[in-house]
């Protein structure tokens, strides 16, 4: 059993929104409330009222079906199907509303670079100068907000990597979908039933035993973001990787926070001489009602720790979608 069909005998009352292939996320706020989202709208769905006795016992059910575990003890899930989608949940006491749950669908239709022309995420030209960046090996950070794109973009560039590349690809939650003739995939694993936790700062200090031409990190949440920086700075050009942001400079101000979450005793400046002199490019990614579009990209020249400021050039600004 795969996919939906694995939780959708505990989920009845919603099941035609699972099913539904233009809803892509579904957002259950207690046994009263639930609210979608819709070819990008966010929308309340009305008429579905779900006891709260049977929704906490179908997420228990669900927790137990993906091979986790909810409860008082450990009142937060979240879980994976086979397909890529996410399962995520919270209960009370922790969740005041009731039973919190919400089910972020993988996107199975297949985008691609000509697709984000059509749906005007972006330009032809812009598109071409992301394209030069990957084959000229350039260190890409791609940043945005949530459901705003970034590993769909991250997807799309890695795509143009030469198949003559070997590839060593690392995510949290498996969710990107390359095909490569020379991809390692790694995963993370959150400590459960008695096994330890294998972090992405363990995947990625582990790469480079495994020769790769280029390392994709699927996002940079934590203290992994001074071992990439790590990797960076000895030579390992043409890496791609996503960071949660509302620009592309606070992309980099993320960046810098991260690798000092690694409790690594760098000085602050010195972290960013480093971002500076590694990272080549900076893309940002927004989502707004109805669509998704590059709003800014940005070059990196290096860091003045005189006036503590990154040097960079503008090199794409949409001030339309901005205004």
């Amino acid at each position: 059993m795969s996919g939906f069909e694995m939780i959708l005998p505990f989920l009845k009352p919603i099941e035609h929104l699972i099913r539904d292939d233009s809803v892509s996320e579904i957002m259950i706020n207690g046994p009263y409330r639930v609210f979608i989202e819709r070819r990008g709208f966010l929308q309340q769905e009305k008429g579905i009222s779900l006891d709260e006795k049977a929704l906490m016992i179908a997420v228990k059910n669900i927790a137990r079906r993906l091979g986790d575990d909810i409860s008082e003890s450990k009142p937060i899930l979240d879980s994976r199907l086979p397909d890529g989608s996410r399962v995520a949940a919270v209960i009370p006491p922790c969740s005041l509303n009731g039973v919190t749950l919400t089910i972020r669908k993988f996107n199975h239709l297949f985008v691609d670079m000509h697709h984000l022309i059509e749906t005007k995420a972006l330009d032809e030209t812009l598109a071409n100068r992301l394209v030069d960046y990957v084959l000229e090996r350039k260190n890409i950070l791609i940043s945005g907000g949530t459901g705003s794109g970034k590993t769909t973009l991250l997807d799309i560039l890695a795509w143009r990597i030469s198949h003559d590349e070997r590839i060593l690809l690392i995510e949290d939650t498996a969710e990107i979908r390359l095909a490569h003739p020379n991809l390692v995939r790694l995963e993370a694993r959150r400590a459960q039933n008695g096994l330890p936790a294998v972090e992405i700062r363990d995947l990625l200090k582990a790469a480079l035993r495994h020769r790769p031409d280029r390392i994709m990190l699927g996002e940079i949440r934590g203290g992994e973001a001074f071992d990439l920086l790590q990797l960076l700075n000895t030579g390992h050009a043409g890496t791609l990787s996503t960071i949660h942001a509302s620009s592309a400079r606070q992309g980099l101000a993320r960046f810098t926070s991260c690798v000092l979450q690694s409790d690594i005793d760098l000085p602050y400046r010195a972290i960013k001489t480093n971002i500076g002199d590694s990272l080549n490019v900076v893309i940002h990614i927004e989502r707004r009602p109805g669509r998704r579009f590059i709003s800014e990209v940005i070059e990196l020249n290096g860091y003045d720790p005189d006036i503590d400021l990154f040097n960079y050039s503008s090199v794409y600004l949409n001030e339309g979608e901005k205004s």
